[in-house]
């Protein structure tokens, strides 16, 4: 194969911050003064900050908290779980150093999502570094989940158990309406895996997290090519395109269906040109046309040519054909044939999900599924009948107690914002990175 893919790959940027768009002078954060008492009984610290309430406008807030440790550190930050003080309710707080002289895309973008599906920015605030004072860091309050699909898998896969399917549909469902509803407000998260996919396991509520490599896509600006876990990765990526778009996500979530059904990655590559070359033991060589969809860049490069594998030989034997026939439509080589959010959502995989009286095994109602808000039906308006079941719009008519149309209301859990220790295919870089 070519140098050009088999040239050692460079870390990979975390892009949370970036310049003003306009160009202005962008204003330092304002750091609070943070109190620190004791507990009487206990001894444990007590912290009290004057914070930012996360949806805008802004709204100032006192914020106290306590029981503060550390579950989860890497180069892009640490993330505490503590418990708000007055309510005993648990809650993560992710806290990145903040270059004072850009704005945190992060911040930014989890300001302007309000979705079930996806991680809640309850506060955030500056604070002062511990050893050197001119640092400052930004806190990201967040609701706190337990567990994550990746502890799930790997749960299953060490007992030598094949996952329910009914949870697989349970889980892959919300990620779809998760990325259904990021997309539709122009954000690409770039960094879909099971290790942020946040999960109550009681309840079966799925939540998306982690925005620290998120990006508004503007199109006709470039992006950066090396973004995405390693496994998870759109081959166009693997091209070095830099003109992609959400795709790339649904490439990635494509990839997460198959490891929940298989029970362990699809495509683990130990480099980029390895990554290639498992995608196309699969899915065969890309033809021409295929290259030139990716990246036009590379169509007269040679490649050895593999016939696809089949698809139904990839997966266990008992597996539904629409789950494969789900997979296939998601991992496609041409980014514009991949099958779309709600089209997935609508798709007869999910069907069982949709039949009246449907619940738990272990008898709690299903989380919120088909409360989709006028926004999200919008895309495609053809597909609300598939998507909103009749049996749904019966139990709002009648009064009985259903979610609510949108956001977090329609959630009683408070679950881990378990932030990604280091994996194989992590390859995270720090919080304060310039790139695109």
């Amino acid at each position: 194969m070519s140098s050009t893919f088999n040239k050692k790959e460079p870390p990979r940027i975390r892009t949370t911050s970036f310049a003003d768009p306009m160009g202005r002078e962008t204003r330092p954060p304002q750091v609070g003064g943070m109190r620190v008492t004791r507990d009487k009984d206990t001894g444990h610290r007590i912290m009290t900050v004057m914070g930012t309430l996360g949806p805008l406008p802004d709204r100032q807030q006192e914020i106290t908290y306590t029981d503060l440790k550390v579950i989860g550190s890497g180069s892009f930050g640490v993330v505490y779980q503590a418990k708000i003080l007055e309510t005993n309710e648990p809650i993560a707080i992710k806290k990145v150093l903040q270059d004072k002289r850009f704005k945190n895309r992060e911040l930014q973008i989890m300001r302007r999502l309000d979705h079930c599906n996806i991680i809640r920015l309850q506060y955030f605030f500056y604070s002062a570094g511990d050893k050197q004072k001119d640092e400052v860091y930004l806190n990201l309050v967040l609701d706190y989940i337990p567990d994550t699909v990746y502890r799930v898998i790997r749960h299953h896969y060490k007992a030598k158990q094949i996952m329910p399917m009914l949870f697989i549909k349970l889980y892959m469902y919300q990620l779809f309406r998760a990325l259904g509803y990021i997309h539709a407000n122009g954000v690409c998260h770039r960094d879909i895996k099971p290790q942020n996919l946040l999960l109550n396991p009681e309840t079966g509520v799925l939540k998306l997290c982690d925005f620290g490599s998120a990006k508004v896509l503007v199109r006709g600006e470039p992006n950066v090519s090396y973004i995405c876990s390693r496994y998870y990765r759109a081959p166009e990526l693997i091209f070095g395109a830099t003109d992609y778009t959400v795709n790339i996500d649904i490439w990635s979530a494509g990839c997460v269906f198959a490891e929940l059904l298989l029970g362990q990655p699809i495509f683990p590559g130990d480099s980029g040109v390895d990554q290639l070359v498992e995608i196309i033991k699969i899915l065969g060589t890309p033809t021409k046309e295929q290259i030139r969809q990716m990246n036009p860049n590379y169509t007269e490069f040679k490649f050895p040519q593999i016939k696809a594998h089949a698809w139904n030989k990839v997966f266990r034997p008992r597996t539904p054909p629409e789950a494969i026939d789900l997979v296939s439509r998601l991992l496609e080589y041409t980014p514009t044939m991949r099958i779309t959010t709600l089209d997935s959502c609508a798709h007869s995989f999910f069907d069982e999900l949709r039949q009246p009286g449907a619940n738990m095994p272990n008898g709690r109602d299903f989380p919120p599924l088909f409360n989709f808000s006028q926004q999200e039906l919008s895309i495609c308006p053809s597909l609300e009948s598939k998507l909103v079941p009749p049996h749904y719009h019966e139990s709002l008519s009648s009064g009985s107690s259903g979610p609510p149309p949108q956001g977090h209301a329609s959630n009683d859990v408070h679950t881990t914002v378990v932030m990604t220790t280091p994996d194989p295919t992590s390859e995270l870089m720090g919080p304060n990175a310039t790139g695109q």
